[in-house]
């Protein structure tokens, strides 16, 4: 029995990857384009698994994609390939147009055929599991209930329109075709390996080394806060329990502003990390210009998860940021080998 991963060198993939290890035996191929987010080295701990497979492509690749599924014998495609940051989707849209929405075409399209070709049985228990975004949703003001999955679509930035319509690719493959899929869309993501471009790890860095710790406009976007490996115990609940053509919004029932969420950590490096002059690292916060079309406030209802799927999340926003943290003070090789020259040069761009 083996599963198919794509994204698997990225941030969630990754995490994905490893945490499947630690429960599971079954074989799992990994595809990742190897972009600059996605990096090998998150995987290295399984270089000499013999249960574990990678292959640099392209979900966009019919062919590869074709014969990975057929070679393997794969029994399920869990898609967390994606391009994900809002920031470069404003400055590059048409990444996120080709990858999010021409590359989940083409892994459906590849998917079904295969998956045609299945002897009853295996037809049967095949599972394609698309991993997707609260900010399909739009944007809530503080009164609003947080996202079910009964909310309507109304993405504001050109990743969550993208986004958006991969989702919806992924249900009328459902519906026309009779694919078997299950869509998870889950709130902010954190933890280990996470690429430095976004907030946490972003400000981890840059207090670290001394630098300005940018927050977009007032800081009072808010978030809900889930930590990636709970995130990782929701998708392996979702692909083993989950009911076909359904969706489940993944929550880690933590709201919390942007600047919250940055003083929390500057206080954990005051403590594990202290500045040799004595000085605070919050000191280094430094508000920036808003980017254009900020959402203002996500927020997910994970009820239907835990109602349905008896699944909840195991962090608090507490105890996951400090596990967070002290990740990355105990793993400066692989923030060193990430921090790239073309990483270095899009930082100053974006935020200088």
């Amino acid at each position: 029995m083996t599963i198919l991963v794509t994204g698997a060198a990225g941030f969630i993939g990754s995490n994905f990857v490893l945490d499947w290890f630690e429960h599971s035996k079954e074989d799992v191929v990994s595809l990742d384009l190897l972009t600059y987010a996605g990096n090998l080295e998150n995987l290295s701990s399984l270089n000499n698994n013999s249960h574990h497979h990678f292959l640099k492509g392209n979900i966009g690749d019919r062919e590869l994609v074709s014969q990975l599924l057929q070679k393997y014998q794969v029994r399920a495609v869990l898609n967390f390939a994606a391009e994900s940051h809002v920031d470069r989707s404003i400055s590059g849209p048409g990444d996120f147009i080709e990858t999010n929405i021409v590359g989940t075409y083409n892994l459906l399209d590849s998917v079904r055929a295969y998956w045609d070709g299945l002897d009853e049985s295996s037809n049967k228990a095949f599972r394609f599991l698309h991993v997707s975004t609260d900010e399909v949703y739009g944007s809530l003001e503080k009164s609003n209930p947080a996202f079910t999955e009964t909310n309507r679509y109304e993405p504001n930035s050109p990743y969550s329109a993208s986004k958006a319509a991969s989702d919806h690719l992924v249900r009328a493959w459902y519906h026309t075709y009779g694919l078997p899929v299950v869509t998870t869309n889950c709130s902010n993501n954190y933890g280990p390996y996470h690429f430095p471009e976004k907030l946490i790890p972003l400000c981890i860095l840059n207090a670290l080394n001394g630098k300005p710790l940018p927050i977009y406009g007032d800081g009072q976007q808010i978030r809900d806060w889930l930590y990636v490996k709970d995130h990782c115990s929701a998708i392996r609940t979702v692909l083993e329990k989950g009911q076909l053509g359904e969706t489940y919004n993944v929550g880690g029932w933590n709201e919390k502003a942007n600047i919250e969420v940055v003083k929390t950590l500057c206080s954990i490096l005051d403590e594990l990390k202290p500045k040799s002059d004595g000085s605070k690292y919050e000191t280094q916060v430094t508000y920036v210009k808003d980017r254009p079309g900020h959402d203002r406030r996500y927020a997910i209802d994970a009820t239907k998860l835990e109602k349905e799927l008896a699944w909840k999340p195991n962090e608090t926003f507490e105890t996951g940021i400090r596990k967070t943290v002290e990740w990355y003070l105990n793993n400066q090789a692989w923030v060193d080998h990430v921090v790239s020259g073309e990483y270095k040069n899009w930082i100053e761009k974006q935020y200088s």
